[in-house]
């Protein structure tokens, strides 16, 4: 029950050239040209790319290329089970979903596939990866497959494992998520069998919406939050909780970082946020994480997506 629980616990968690300004080379389009960046977006547990869509739009309209990345049946190709659109919950507790087939090797696969493509048209071949909580061990991961191609490391609100609590699962064992608010009551069918947490995010029961939206964003007025459920899918693969997600000192430790700390967050819970940094400082001491703390922000960030924008496009300054 106590590797269930900690499964659990981890896996619930959007140019205009000079010519056409009439500008010269030395003018501010060649100035906004340089201080472009290319961003790879990765969504976290249960959600898709989707989800930057606010971030990634304010991004674009500063003049930077960003892409947000769907992990495999999720978003735009996400599989939904026919129980789920039906609301059979007994047909929803055994219905197989491909998702359960896979896990982070396969993750890892996708975002890396996007970075190198990204990179071939990015300011110094480059780009910035940015993850959200579930995204932190995919970021981790490729990081140790292409440092060479990254220019700066973002966990925001996310996974950063370490040697002594190397996955989700292990992390999420640790003293300092012992008041994490996970959906253990919530989870439908066996997670052993489906190899997907199931959680039905369409119910009507007053208990379990009052669960989820503690976990992810108590802060928003109901409106907001029913948007955030709407755009969550039912099931995560199982085994991305359970698989090592280490990023090596000599690759993913030689990497630029910066996490952004939400001191609000109900899953990802600010003391484990914490023992996650000060243990990569320690293995990195010469490059350490760069912190930005958002001190009243829930899982999924604030409301107003204004300063993790800022935060996003400061980096390095």
């Amino acid at each position: 029950m106590t590797d269930r629980r900690n499964i659990l616990r981890g896996g619930a968690g959007a140019a205009v050239g000079a010519a056409a300004l009439g500008l010269t080379a030395a003018g501010p389009a060649a100035a906004a040209a340089t201080a472009a960046r290319t961003y790879v977006l990765v969504h976290g547990t249960n959600s898709a790319g989707a989800f930057w869509a606010p971030i990634a739009r304010e991004l674009t309209l500063r003049g930077h290329r960003v892409v947000a990345v769907d992990q495999p049946y999720h978003g735009a190709e996400a599989y939904l089970p026919a129980s789920y659109q039906t609301q059979d919950l007994a047909a929803f507790a055994t219905e197989p979903t491909p998702l359960g087939r896979i896990g982070l090797d396969d993750f890892e696969r996708r975002v890396t596939g996007v970075v190198r493509r990204a990179a071939r048209g990015a300011r110094g071949g480059k780009v910035v990866l940015v993850g959200h909580s579930m995204g932190g061990v995919s970021v981790s991961r490729v990081a140790d497959a292409v440092p060479e191609l990254l220019e700066h490391l973002v966990y925001m609100a996310a996974y950063c494992p370490a040697p002594a609590f190397p996955t989700i699962t292990a992390c999420m064992g640790t003293p300092e998520a012992a008041d994490a608010i996970v959906p253990e009551e919530q989870v439908i069918g066996d997670p052993a069998v489906l190899g997907v947490i199931r959680l039905n995010l369409r119910t009507g029961d007053p208990k379990d919406l009052a669960l989820f939206k503690e976990m992810v964003c108590a802060d928003y007025p109901d409106a907001a939050f029913r948007n955030v459920l709407a755009g969550l899918q039912p099931d995560e693969s199982d085994r991305v909780a359970t698989d090592r997600a280490v990023g090596g000192a000599g690759t993913w430790g030689r990497v630029p970082r910066t996490y952004l700390r939400f001191g609000k967050d109900r899953l990802i819970t600010p003391a484990l946020q914490d023992l996650m940094i000060a243990a990569a400082d320690e293995r990195t001491p010469g490059n350490p994480f760069r912190v930005r703390n958002f001190a009243t922000a829930s899982h999924i960030g604030p409301l107003d997506p204004e300063p993790l924008v800022a935060a996003l496009a400061e980096l390095g300054h």
